[in-house]
C-alpha cells in the first residue's frame, strides 16, 4: 500500500530555494555579538534536529538533538545573504573561547 506522505524531499536537478536571512535571525531569534576580532556576528540557539554538524573550532561532531550555537558574520564580504548562508554550527564552550585564546 502506498504511503499517504508527501516527500518534502527538492527534487533532483532543482536548485536549492534562496536563504531568507531576515527568516533566520527572526526565527532563531539571533542576537547580535561582538566577535574577538571586533567583528560583529549573528548568534542564535536552533532547534532540535536530527543532522550533525561540524564545529568549526575542534572539528568534532555537534549532534543537532544537542544544545549548541549558530553564528555568521554580520557583515560579509559578498552581503548579509552569503554571511547567512556560510553560518557555521559551534559546541557552546567552543563559541565562548573562539579567537580568546592563544596558541
Amino acid at each position: 500500500m502506498p504511503s499517504k506522505r508527501r516527500s518534502t524531499k527538492r527534487p533532483y536537478g532543482q536548485p536549492h530555494p534562496e536563504l531568507d536571512v531576515d527568516r533566520v535571525r527572526g526565527g532563531l531569534g539571533a542576537q547580535r555579538q561582538r566577535g574577538p576580532r571586533g567583528e560583529d556576528y549573528w548568534v542564535a540557539i536552533p532547534r532540535p534536529s536530527d543532522k550533525t554538524y561540524t564545529c568549526p573550532a575542534c572539528g568534532k561532531d555537534v549532534p543537532g538533538t544537542q544544545e549548541h550555537i549558530v553564528a555568521w558574520a554580520a557583515d560579509g564580504l559578498f552581503g548579509a545573504d552569503a554571511a547567512g548562508q556560510d553560518r557555521r554550527h559551534w559546541h557552546r564552550a567552543c563559541w565562548q573561547t573562539f579567537g580568546r585564546t592563544h596558541g
